[in-house]
C-alpha cells in the first residue's frame, strides 16, 4: 500500500472539547498537506472546517450523540442534519449503548433509523463502543445497523476508558456485516503497524489523531 492510498482511508480526527478554531484550521491544513481522505470534528466546528477544505478533495465528517451516545434520538436527528447543512459530508452517530445493553433493541434501531432518514444521500456511520459489548451483542448490533440502512459500522469514539479499536473486533464485526459494509476502526490507532493491523483484520476506513506519524512511517 502507498502512502497516498493508505491516507485516503484515513478519517483524521480533531474531537476534544477544548478544541479551538485555530487548531480546527490546523487539522484541515494537515489532511491536505498529506492527502487524507476525511476529516471528523464536533458538529460545533464542522462551519469553520468546511469553510477551508471547500475546494479540497477531503470529505468533512461530523460526530452526533459524542461521545456517549446518551442524546434523545430527535436530538441526534436534529444534530445530523444541521451538520450536513455546515457542510458535513457523513455523520458518525454513538448507539445509545444503556438502552442497548437494556434489551431495548428496537428502540436503539430506530433512534438509529430517524438519524439515517435526517440525512438522506448522506453515510451514516454508527460507533458501537465495542469496549462495553459482548462478543454476542456486537453481532447483534452489527446486523442491526444494517438493517435500518446505515453505511458503516465503528468500533469506538477513542474517550472511553475501556479502550478503543482492536484487531479481534474488527474481524468479528467484518464477519458479522459480510465483505461489502462498511467497517471503521476507530480509538487508539496511532502507528502504521497499528493501521495496517486494523485494515489487514477487515477495516476500509481508520479515525486517527495520529495522521501525521502513520503516513510519515510509510514510504511515499
Amino acid at each position: 500500500m502507498t502512502r497516498s492510498e493508505l491516507a485516503r482511508l484515513l478519517d483524521h480526527s480533531v474531537l476534544k472539547p477544548e478544541t479551538t478554531d485555530k487548531e480546527i484550521l490546523a487539522g484541515a491544513d494537515l489532511v491536505c498537506q498529506w492527502g487524507i481522505g476525511f476529516y471528523c470534528v464536533q458538529p460545533s466546528c464542522v462551519a469553520v472546517a468546511a469553510d477551508v477544505l471547500r475546494d479540497s478533495d477531503t470529505r468533512l465528517v461530523s460526530v452526533v450523540g459524542f461521545p456517549h451516545g446518551c442524546d434523545r434520538s430527535g436530538i441526534k436527528a436534529k444534530a445530523a442534519a444541521l451538520a450536513v447543512e455546515d457542510g458535513a459530508a457523513e455523520i458518525d452517530m454513538v448507539m445509545n449503548v444503556a438502552r442497548f445493553k437494556s434489551g431495548r433493541i428496537q428502540a436503539v434501531a430506530d433512534g438509529i433509523t430517524q438519524v439515517v432518514r435526517a440525512v438522506p444521500g448522506i453515510p451514516v456511520k454508527v460507533i458501537l463502543e465495542t469496549c462495553l459489548l459482548t462478543d454476542e451483542e456486537k453481532v447483534i448490533a452489527c446486523r442491526l445497523v444494517q438493517d435500518v440502512g446505515a453505511a458503516f459500522v465503528k468500533t469506538s469514539t477513542g474517550f472511553n476508558p475501556g479502550g478503543g479499536a482492536t484487531a479481534a473486533d474488527v474481524r468479528l464485526m467484518r464477519r458479522a456485516v459480510g465483505p461489502e459494509f462498511g467497517v471503521k476502526a476507530a480509538g487508539g490507532i496511532r502507528t502504521l503497524a497499528d493501521a495496517l493491523a486494523m485494515l489487514e483484520a477487515g477495516a476500509n476506513r481508520l479515525g486517527t489523531s495520529a495522521s501525521a506519524a502513520i503516513l510519515g512511517a510509510l514510504a511515499p
